[in-house]
């Protein structure tokens, strides 16, 4: 197609009246503003060359969103590893290893401690290199550019330059921001879809120059140059300010001119664009932020529990040196045999405090068992695993597309599990983007059987309370007919038989045999019907494409809703079938419905929509040469025009406005209005000239102009059609509510686009109470003080509203826009706004730019002091993706910057139910139960050190052998505390999901907070105490051999060592609620590996330097005091845990404990009615959500019900009575 040109058969901008008219005409002396700061930009079209040197040079096309580079990578993770208290502790000690004052040899804490950091930070690489492969994949994507003579060629996204002439083709992505030079229409329009900028998808027009409209080929940019002074690189999506020098003469630049990077070209074959913006100076990276350093609560707190350790750590370090003080000035002396002071001067009676201080390091050291270097190395491990699970875990993966979920990074597991507040997107994330037509309501009366999801839910529960609970409160079969009669007539529930026995039409869900093939003739109101069709085929902007192959028509609407109008306009007989610049042709099969007949509408003018008009009106000329202007909008808004005569149908039109509501469904009026020649004449001379006008006040002369015509309007009546999420967005929606987790919706879209998807996916619902703060006067916008006191007076009004409220099934809805928000989130105001919003019961944002997405994210993170999540698809949800808590990325879509910045990616949103109900939960409690046991292991065996010091004189020997505490974390005790973390579930997968209440002892921290984790340690300082006294009380004078020996200090401590092996890993087993052959073979294994270590340890050479030969074969095996005494220590180190346990469970028990119980015996097979009730408790009360749509409808029928029940009874008494 090089060289040649494609004719458009339509100037669809034509169409347009508002936002997209012609460019301002040229200037000549340049008066435009675009000097000073921040208008610095030039650009040399054509001559990339200019810009690879000063002063005109500017960064690369190179774009990177890792944490790390080459340089940065050693010094930034080193940085991160000692970040962690224990890690900085453990390198002074290693440090001080290679003094004379430490008990150990330098390996054996400087290795530890190199393997420890060493795999973190591969760990840390691995996951950076990975997204610096999906960066690569989109530096390397391949761009059409000019390189000379007008010849393009391919070059790397990543090469390009400011000023390059660059062609892109249709549903390629713009790689840079682009001026647009010229495209295959003949009036150099083209079709964008910003999705990844805005999260809208109905198509933007974009507008080239009319000057340089004949650069449309190849050859034509051999000699072409211009320059362009314009702003500096800025992160505002919907604005941009410059100007286009070209042959002599200053053309004024505008957004409509602009190709931003990540949008794609629709519905074009290509179109030439010179390079403005270039890697991070564009303006989708200006809204991005830098990979930020994420770290868990969990770890932060776990800090805060090691600088306790330290303090016990010194506490106790500080009392041996002062004991060994004593000693060395009253009591070496008369030690003679001891040879003081040594050659090193460590023991020196003439100088304690010398002495002292160097035994004070020496024990701070010798106790730093206390402070468990193996944790930070076992949670790693744990949590690689933990993700690999998440990772690999079927009920996640999207079979359509073949994506898994994917943890890109380990870091983050816990939090998912304390999750309190979730930021979503809305396009991509939300919903799929497709609307069916499927109720409408024509001159009062209501059409459309089938029924909606909320419809169908609603009936469902109704039945099964009626069935679960009896009739209570009609006490008669009868009365359950009766009831079961209304709940028909309530909801008309469609079979699925009949279903899946009809071919489904994309957009059309449409049920109703009146209206249906041609059947509408017979029908009473026939001619209304008539106009309502034609309203529906005529009253759009939509274009048709034909399908060569199948001859059928589908159409490129602006929206959705407007595709669904024009399929159910084809349906019903009137096929849009082609559009000139100044007509609309639709094949109507009437009046005779077998015969279609093309009929031609002439549009003689297009009032488009606008989120502040709410509607948008077509003036036609009909083939009977009557002018009719056709209107659909809200029906508030129509309703206010409607002429008196016009009002007839308005009371049943808006009753089943407000059913139609109620099921979820979305809606529109229909009207139309008559004019006569003369009429119309004198109003579009006067709309013409409005339209022809340049100045600040264009926009409001067209709306005046525009409000005079739509006036004195006919209601015709009403549609609903049903928007499409993606797949099981309200139920993951409605499972997250009764998780008690927070929903926002921060979107890019309009605010009437989003408040529909708000019912939709159930954040909405009739009877809710919105609150919409928003400038309802432009005069305010100019005025940056009035502008913010009105805004504080909407919110302190609200606020005052929702406290006031008595009603405890009110809900309240919070819907702010862009404009609005910019005010909102200042520093003077931002805290009444989080105020008023955590009181609602949803909130959305609309028309966010990606930066005021991620600034309600801080503001949400930071105000609320909670767990923030956010959620995305495009590179519009990048900011709030990184500045979130967690961020999590949809890999479904197309455009991979979300997934590339997000700490877990997901194929659709209806995972994030498992991710965070599932996932979240177990890894939450494994890892809290996990660090809370380590702590508790390491301090039942280092105080054990402590309290043989003093009774050693304070002297620095330890009680255990040096391989002994080597092996304590390393070996003998690290493997079923991984088991913990990895396999650990209190409940499993299907019982979390039908109990989602269980997930809010993640964000109550019922398993990490204070008191447990004292509890832990105290329960540590207990054993600790048991081991050592009980082991000295039988030991200490006591002939445990057979030949009358007393136990020497290996024999005590290895005796010692064996009781902690077996205490610790009881404990263990005692605190875990799951088992599978893999934690009995690990706990049992690192038992019997202890044992089976003894033995080879004893027959060592070594052994016989350090007094073990053959301990355990032939010191402490033959002896039954060894063994007795074993158990005995065992089981009293356990006994106050399982006590606490088995009053806990008893008494007090956790929602947990009682379903773990209801399992075990199978009551939730033998008892359905009592897993149903628990499970009916098991939901946090919430105000949003499909569950708290459908009981707000079943109040609402029952509330009928009883009144028509009572109406029937005392009918009923009455008559007996006479």
């Amino acid at each position: 197609m090089t060289g040649r040109r494609i004719r458009a058969k339509v100037r669809r901008s034509h169409l347009y009246t508002f936002a997209c008219h012609r460019s301002h005409p040229p200037q000549e002396d340049g008066s435009q503003d675009t000097q000073g700061p921040g208008y610095s930009r030039i650009v040399c079209c054509n001559q990339p060359h200019v810009h690879t040197q000063k002063p005109n040079k500017y960064c690369t096309n190179y774009i990177s969103t890792t944490k790390y580079n080459i340089l940065t990578f050693l010094p930034k993770a080193i940085f991160e590893q000692f970040r962690r208290v224990a890690n900085l502790y453990f390198l002074l000690a290693a440090v001080l290893s290679l003094t004379p004052v430490s008990p150990f040899g330098p390996l054996s804490m400087i290795a530890p401690l190199a393997f420890v950091v060493g795999l973190s930070m591969a760990k840390e690489a691995l996951e950076d290199w990975r997204r610096f492969i999906q960066d690569m994949k989109v530096n390397l994507r391949k761009a059409g550019v000019h390189k000379q003579d007008g010849v393009f060629g391919l070059k790397p996204w990543m090469k390009l330059c400011v000023g390059d002439i660059v062609k892109v083709e249709k549903d390629q992505f713009f790689p840079a921001d682009l001026l647009l030079l010229s495209s295959s229409y003949e009036d150099g329009i083209c079709y964008v879809e910003t999705m990844n900028l805005d999260g809208e998808t109905n198509l933007k027009v974009k507008r080239a120059l009319e000057t340089t409209l004949p650069l449309d080929s190849d050859p034509t940019f051999r000699e072409f140059s211009a320059t362009i002074r314009c702003e500096d690189p800025n992160p505002s999506l919907y604005t941009f300010v410059g100007k286009f020098e070209y042959n002599g003469k200053v053309y004024p630049l505008d957004p409509s001119q602009i190709l931003l990077r990540d949008s794609k070209l629709r519905n074009t074959a290509y179109v030439y664009g010179v390079v403005i913006f270039t890697g991070h100076d564009s303006k989708v990276m200006q809204n991005a932020t830098k990979s930020p350093s994420k770290r868990s609560r969990i770890e932060k707190q776990m800090d805060k529990i090691i600088y306790i350790l330290f303090n016990i750590l010194v506490f106790i370090s500080i009392i041996s040196s002062a004991g060994f003080l004593v000693k060395t000035k009253h009591d070496l002396p008369k030690w003679w045999y001891l040879q003081v002071p040594d050659s090193k001067g460590l023991f020196d009676p003439g100088k304690p405090l010398k002495s002292g201080f160097y035994h004070l390091i020496t024990a701070l050291m010798l106790y730093g068992y206390l402070i468990p270097i193996s944790l930070y190395v076992s949670i790693e491990i744990v949590k690689v695993l933990q993700a690999l699970f998440i990772n690999q875990d079927i009920h996640m993966y999207d079979d359509e597309t073949g994506t898994p979920a994917q943890a890109r990074t380990s870091n983050l597991n816990e939090e998912l599990g304390q999750v309190d507040t979730i930021l979503s997107d809305k396009t991509g994330t939300l919903t799929c983007n497709q609307m069916d037509f499927l109720k409408c309501s024509i001159a009062g009366t209501a059409y459309g059987t089938r029924a909606s999801d909320v419809e169908l839910a609603a009936a469902k529960q109704m039945v099964m309370d009626l069935d679960g609970q009896g009739q209570s409160g009609m006490g008669e079969k009868s009365g359950h007919d009766f009831v079961d009669s209304e709940i028909q007539l309530e909801t008309v529930v469609t079979s699925k038989d009949d279903d899946d026995l009809k071919p489904s039409i994309k957009g059309f869900s449409f049920e109703d045999d009146r209206l249906m093939n041609g059947n509408w003739l017979k029908e009473p109101d026939k001619d209304d019907i008539l106009l309502f069709f034609r309203i529906l085929g005529v009253c759009h902007t939509a274009i048709p494409e034909q399908n060569e192959e199948t001859g059928t028509f589908t159409y490129e609407a602006e929206s959705p809703d407007e595709g669904a109008f024009l399929v159910a306009a084809r349906e019903f007989g009137f096929e849009f079938c082609k559009r000139t610049q100044s007509s609309v042709f639709v094949r109507e099969r009437y009046p005779l419905f077998q015969e279609p007949t093309e009929r031609e509408y002439k549009v003689l003018n297009l009032l488009d929509f606008t989120s502040k008009r709410k509607r948008m009106s077509v003036i036609i000329r009909d083939e009977n040469d009557q002018i009719l202007l056709l209107c659909k909008g809200a029906d508030s808004i129509i309703f206010d025009r409607l002429h008196s005569d016009g009002k007839m149908y308005e009371e049943a039109t808006t009753k089943h406005l407000n059913e139609y509501g109620e099921a979820g469904l979305r809606t529109l009026a229909l009207a139309y209005k008559k004019l006569d020649e003369a009429e119309y004449s004198a109003w579009n001379e006067e709309f013409m000239k409005a339209k022809t006008s340049f100045g600040a006040d264009r926009e409001a002369n067209l709306e005046r102009v525009s409000d005079m015509m739509e006036r004195d309007l006919i209601l015709v009546g009403a549609t609903a059609v049903e928007d499409k999420l993606q797949n099981g967005v309200p139920q993951c929606i409605d499972k997250l509510a009764q998780a008690g987790l927070k929903i926002w919706v921060l979107t890019g879209d309009k605010m009437e686009t989003a408040i529909n998807i708000g019912f939709a996916c159930s954040l909405l619902r009739q009877g809710m109470k919105q609150i919409c703060i928003a400038l309802k006067n432009d005069e305010l916008v100019q005025d940056n003080k009035k502008a913010k006191e009105d805004i504080l007076m909407q919110i302190t009004k609200a606020t005052e509203m929702i406290t006031e409220e008595k009603d405890p099934h009110a809900a309240f809805a919070l819907i702010i826009d862009g404009k609005t928000l910019t005010y909102a989130l200042e520093d003077d105001m931002k805290h009444q706004f989080l105020n008023l919003a955590v009181h609602c019961a949803s909130v959305i944002c609309c028309r966010v730019s990606p930066r005021q997405k991620a600034l309600v994210t801080r503001l949400v993170k930071e105000g609320t002091g909670k767990i923030t999540l956010a959620i995305g698809d495009g590179a519009n949800d990048v900011g709030m993706i990184q500045e979130a808590d967690i961020g999590v990325g949809i890999s479904g879509c197309e455009g991979m910057q979300a997934v590339m910045a997000s700490d877990f990616a997901i194929a659709e949103f209806q995972f994030l139910e498992r991710l965070l109900v599932v996932h979240g939960h177990w890894c939450y409690k494994r890892i809290a139960q996990m660090i809370c046991y380590f702590f508790y292991k390491n301090i039942a065996f280092g105080l054990t050190i402590f309290y043989f010091e003093v009774f050693a004189g304070f002297s620095g020997q330890s009680v255990y052998d040096d391989w002994y505490m080597l092996l304590f974390n390393v070996v003998l005790t690290s493997l079923p505390v991984i088991s913990l973390g990895v396999f650990e579930q209190d409940v499993d997968s299907e019982v979390c999901l039908q109990f989602p209440a269980l997930y809010q002892q993640g964000p109550k921290n019922l398993f990490f907070d204070w008191p447990r984790i004292f509890g832990w340690m105290g329960n540590g300082f207990y054993t600790s105490l048991i081991i050592f006294f009980l082991n000295i009380i039988i030991y200490y004078d006591q002939a445990f051999r057979a030949g009358g020996q007393t136990a020497d200090m290996t024999a005590v401590g290895t005796a010692m060592m064996t009781c902690v092996i077996w205490a610790v890993n009881c404990q263990i087993a005692l605190t875990m609620c799951h088992f599978t052959w893999i934690q009995h073979f690990l706990i049992l294994g690192s038992i019997a590996t202890w044992y089976l270590f003894l033995l080879i340890y004893g027959e060592m050479h070594y052994a016989l330097q350090v007094n073990a030969y053959r301990v355990l074969r032939e010191v402490l095996a033959p002896a039954p005091i060894y063994w007795s005494s074993t158990i005995l220590v065992t089981v009293v180190c356990n006994i106050p845990y399982l006590v606490h346990i088995s009053f806990q469970r008893s008494f007090n028990p956790l929602d947990h404990h009682v379903i773990q119980e209801i399992k075990y015996y199978n009551k939730h097979i033998e008892d359905g009615r009592m897993w149903r009730r628990e499970r009916s408790k098991a939901r946090e009360k919430t105000k949003i959500g499909f569950t708290a749509r459908v009981e707000a409808k079943i109040r609402q029928v029952r509330g009928k019900l009883q009144r028509k029940y009572s109406v029937m009874s005392s009918s009923s008494s009455v008559a007996q009575q006479t």
